[in-house]
């Protein structure tokens, strides 16, 4: 399904939904954690970090153990790490049901309490809860290096994009519910979500926000590729440029979209997201009226592992 390693990855919808609606059910179970953590703006405290092998959640404290979950995507299974110990849950063809007793099963012989929710959120036609989910489901190997490369290689682009915001950005993550990619920039601005969504949409809309992420698509959008939006939508979307040859603008989706071959055939996809949000973070500034000054540049950094102290100290000063 994908070429050499240092290959841009093909990605197809059809070929990987299979995986990504079983990936997207199994780090649920973990994620479901992060719900009794404290509420961070736009969610940002329930992204899933993009690990060398899979994906994992933030540390948790709890009363009597501090523990971890990891979904190697690599490795087929997922690691439950704590300071009590360790236990592995293979991921085999199997059902959800059954993955989900086995986690339970090996979160209590560590002291961890199972998730105090078992529903299944943001999917569509989907079991209502894990033990009720008893399709089927077969790991690909094959297809679940593919997201992780997708997913390694966007986390890569957005983490440059985020790095001179200097407002309140949550870390690159995973939303596990809806499973993309996010990066987003948030501004002091009180907004009045629409009325009739769900909760964990109106919590995500009480200010004002910059998103740019990647997604593997769904049933009704299969385009795998890169996204964007502006929270509140200004007015004067339509007609302008992206940053990157090839993306545009949908009207009906209410996103701003960059295809994932198109941006492969970018001379430099990383700089090609850079770029991207870039552009749609100039868009909120000259249309939504989002401060232009909390944008420091785009610098290298010290290298200080290679740069002698001293040469650091003299820079600094002359700056």
């Amino acid at each position: 399904m994908s070429g050499p390693r240092n290959a841009w990855p093909t990605l197809v919808h059809e070929d990987l939904a299979p995986m990504v609606g079983y990936v997207n059910r199994v780090v649920q179970v973990a994620g479901k954690y992060t719900l009794d953590e404290p509420f961070e703006v736009g969610w940002g405290n329930v992204v899933l970090d993009v690990t060398p092998r899979g994906l994992r959640t933030p540390t948790f404290r709890r009363r009597g153990v501090t523990f971890t979950v990891h979904c190697r995507l690599l490795d087929g299974d997922v690691l439950i790490e704590a300071d009590s110990g360790s236990r592995t849950v293979p991921l085999p063809t199997g059902s959800v049901a059954t993955f989900y007793a086995a986690f339970r099963d090996a979160a209590a012989e560590l002291g961890i309490h199972r998730p105090r929710s078992s529903l299944i959120c943001e999917i569509p036609d989907c079991a209502p809860t894990f033990e009720a989910d008893h399709v089927e489901r077969s790991w690909d190997p094959g297809a679940a290096r593919l997201m992780w490369e997708a997913l390694n290689l966007a986390a890569g682009g957005l983490e440059t994009w985020q790095a001179p915001f200097c407002g309140h950005r949550p870390r690159v993550g995973v939303m596990w519910g809806g499973f993309d990619l996010s990066a987003t920039r948030h501004r002091v601005q009180p907004t009045e979500p629409p009325p009739g969504r769900p909760m964990f949409m109106q919590n995500a809309q009480l200010a004002a926000y910059v998103a740019v992420g990647f997604s593997f698509g769904d049933a009704t959008s299969p385009s795998v590729g890169m996204y964007a939006y502006i929270w509140p939508q200004p007015d004067g979307l339509e007609g302008r440029s992206w940053g990157v040859d090839g993306a545009v603008w949908n009207a009906d989706a209410g996103l701003v979209l960059l295809p994932w071959d198109t941006l492969g055939e970018t001379a430099d996809p990383h700089q090609a997201i850079v770029a991207f949000g870039d552009a749609v973070y100039d868009a909120a500034v000259e249309l939504g009226g989002w401060p232009s000054g909390l944008i420091g540049p785009h610098v290298d950094g010290w290298y200080m592992s290679r740069t002698p102290p001293e040469v650091v100290r003299a820079q600094h000063h002359s700056a």
